[in-house]
């Protein structure tokens, strides 16, 4: 019997979906060297991997179903982009407002 699992790398502007098909008792550097991803994206050789949004080691099973993800860097933090992005805009009339 084998496992049906899917390879997911988000690269800038589009993402690449591997499926494949692999014996039971595959691990999670199995999947990414059935997917190529080394070869493919050689930045991303050591890049860490997680199934379903959790970080996980290489050496982790799979089972079927699983959705292996390679995690790159971040280039921004996203709550510092925010916070900046808040600084920088001024509203235009106090929050709030006395009665009269």
């Amino acid at each position: 019997m084998s496992l049906r699992i899917w390879v997911v790398v988000a690269l800038p502007g589009r993402e690449e979906v591997a499926e494949l098909e692999l014996p039971r008792g595959a691990t999670v550097a199995d999947a990414l060297a059935a997917a190529r991803i080394a070869e493919r994206h050689p930045e991303l050789a050591q890049a860490p991997a997680g199934i379903w949004s959790r970080r996980v080691a290489r050496d982790e099973r799979l089972r079927d179903g699983d959705r292996v993800e390679v995690y790159r860097e971040l280039r921004a933090d996203a709550k510092a982009q925010r916070r900046e992005r808040a600084r920088r805009v001024r509203p235009s009339s106090p929050r709030s407002r006395s009665g009269p």
